[in-house]
């Protein structure tokens, strides 16, 4: 096998849901099969490499100083849907369902992985809590272990620092251990239209 072909299914095999025979099916449609697509694909990548970049304020991602719907007037700005990654907020878009705000605190907390508060997007809701006119926080977590931990995590900060804020979490429809971006649109808006108060 040529050294370059083999290098290019070793980093095609290292992205999610991938393994050796479809990273080698992808590595041969580019190279071999569809060859006048390569170099649209390499620009593209290099293009959202260097100009995506997190939204300062949710974590969205975003082209310019804010994401698009941080800029979107539209918006409701008293709800703050609270994601893990920003595949769950584009799960809750694609449903149509939410027209508030999000915040994406890039995963959940974990301490068997290592991951506590400081390795969470944890500061930046709380400076948004303080500086934003907010009166419903919407937790969309997954519903296992570490989904769980992190809700509770952060009923327990708002409680003391802001108890006027109504915590909700997302309800019914989404199986047990699963994230919103495996959802389809109808599950996840029945997530979100079924959400109740969240109490630890």
């Amino acid at each position: 096998m040529s050294e370059s072909l083999d290098k290019l299914q070793q980093l095609l095999k290292k992205l999610p849901g991938l393994g050796f025979r479809s990273a080698e099916r992808i590595a041969l449609h580019l190279l071999v099969e569809k060859p006048e697509t390569l170099a649209p694909l390499v620009e593209a990548l290099n293009r959202a490499g260097e100009q995506i970049k997190p939204c300062p304020v949710c974590g969205n991602l975003s082209e310019g100083e804010l994401c698009a719907i941080c800029e979107d007037d539209s918006r409701n700005p008293l709800q703050i849907c609270v994601v893990s990654q920003v595949s769950d907020l584009m799960a809750l878009e694609r449903s149509g369902a939410y027209r508030g705000r999000y915040h994406v605190l890039n995963g959940k907390l974990s301490p068997i992985q290592g991951i506590g508060p400081e390795q969470l997007n944890f500061a930046g809701l709380e400076k948004r809590l303080k500086e934003e006119a907010v009166e419903e926080l919407i937790l969309a977590l997954s519903n296992d272990i570490e989904g769980e931990a992190t809700c509770h995590y952060i009923q327990d900060r708002l409680s003391t620092s802001h108890p006027d804020i109504r915590l909700s979490r997302i309800g019914f429809g989404l199986p047990s251990g699963s994230g919103l971006n495996f959802a389809d649109s109808v599950t996840v808006r029945s997530a979100l239209e079924g959400r109740r108060l969240f109490h630890p």
